[in-house]
């Protein structure tokens, strides 16, 4: 018997594994690069966000230093911005861009933004199904499906359970497609830009959304992979 791990349809995996390589490639040296120049602002993430969520009447938001390499996150839960050291001390573009894009998630939590409060919600599922759903597929494969809890076979509870990690990771493309759209507004509407910083500040924030596309690409093909396993089954 085979565990999905060595199962033909890892073909599928293929186009999702070359585009996350290409993702990641691109975001480092696109980060890199333009972690070089400094703004003409010459402000620092920690100054550009706050200065973000203070013209949009977001105050009981705090901008923190992170740890690690781009760490950058916003937290709905705890109401904090948190900048990697690099983004939250530099006045680099590229630390301007990553900033103004947590600011993004930031104001769209103000705003009641669906497709955030949808990501939000759905996270402790999510997080329980990427845990928990290989354990139950294996299972179920080492078992050939003779186990079952309440007539449900282990290989599809943990599908099933795996279906919430993928739901994650399609909701937060808009989420985070609209973050980046709202950074470049405000940058330009606060003037912290001009129009030859904005085009670099895009091409940071795209390289950065590429990963996110790649993630949800891989997600999505293994699903479709263990569904296809499973019906052969």
């Amino acid at each position: 018997m085979f565990l999905p791990f060595w199962d033909p349809t890892m073909v599928l995996l293929i186009p999702a594994l070359i585009l996350a390589a290409y993702a990641q490639a691109k975001v480092q040296s696109t980060y890199a690069k333009y972690s070089q120049i400094r703004s003409a602002s010459g402000r620092t993430g920690r100054e550009i966000a706050q200065a973000i969520l203070s013209a949009n009447g977001i105050p009981d938001v705090t901008v923190e230093p992170g740890q690690g390499y781009l760490s950058d996150h916003y937290d709905p839960i705890k109401k904090t911005i948190q900048l990697s050291p690099q983004n939250y001390q530099d006045s680099s573009i590229a630390a301007v861009s990553v900033a103004a894009h947590e600011c993004g998630h930031a104001i769209q939590h103000a705003q009641g933004y669906a497709a955030l409060q949808m990501r939000t919600a759905i996270f402790p599922l999510a997080n329980i199904g990427s845990s928990l759903a290989w354990i139950f597929i294996i299972a179920g494969f080492i078992f050939a499906n003779r186990l079952s809890i309440f007539g449900v076979g282990l290989l599809d509870i943990g599908i099933f359970l795996f279906t919430f990690a993928v739901l994650f990771q399609l909701i937060t493309l808009p989420v985070e497609f609209d973050a980046s759209k709202r950074a470049i507004v405000q940058l330009n509407r606060l003037g912290m830009v001009d129009s030859q910083e904005q085009q670099a500040a895009k091409k940071v924030l795209d390289a950065a959304a590429l990963t996110y596309v790649a993630a949800a690409a891989a997600a999505v093909l293994q699903l479709v992979r263990l569904l296809l396993i499973r019906d052969r089954r």
